[in-house]
């Protein structure tokens, strides 16, 4: 067996908010709603990947008091520019970021509408003992943001190529 996590769903207070949120920060669409069967409230279903009916789901249901319980939801870019896109994005919705270098990816985290932490993440081709963090700066150009991020990794003593970490798992995961 090799299950895989695909989607993931959260309850909310306030959808429409939130659906703004995400389409207009993260980049999803709404690609289906209703009602759930199972609570019969407002289900919405988002991704950004046409192989993929939804990717993050949100369903009316949360009460306006209650706290969030999320660690984080992450999603993955493809470069640098989408990553100070989302970043810039962000900021316009008035939320306060944090950028961090983990070694092996670079992130952004922010909070949504309703207080549940993104990170928006790309990953870098090395690899570090986790959990490591160093602040960055988006505002450097990607040849200064690779050449900073590369010195702090190597000299780390668990650093290796992501190819190598990859290798790793592979056989850990066949275990």
């Amino acid at each position: 067996m090799n299950p895989q996590l695909c989607h993931v769903g959260i309850f909310a207070h306030d959808v429409e908010k939130m659906i703004a949120f995400y389409q207009d920060v993260v980049g999803l669409t709404v690609t289906d709603r209703g009602l759930s069967s199972s609570t019969k409230s407002p289900i919405i279903f988002m991704s950004s990947n046409p192989l993929q009916h939804h990717q993050f789901v949100i369903v009316q249901g949360r009460a306006k008091e209650t706290p969030s319980t999320v660690n984080q939801l992450s999603f993955k870019v493809d470069t640098l520019a989408e990553l100070r896109e989302v970043a810039a994005k962000a900021r316009s919705h008035g939320s306060a970021l944090r950028q961090t270098s983990h070694g092996n990816a670079w992130s952004v985290y922010f909070p949504d509408p309703e207080g549940n932490q993104i990170e928006i993440y790309l990953d870098t081709p090395w690899h570090v003992a986790q959990p490591h963090g160093d602040p960055i700066d988006f505002a450097l150009s990607d040849a200064e943001i690779f050449a900073q991020t590369e010195a702090k990794v190597r000299a780390d003593p668990t650093f290796k190529l992501k190819e190598a970490r990859e290798a790793e798992l592979t056989k850990i995961l066949a275990g």
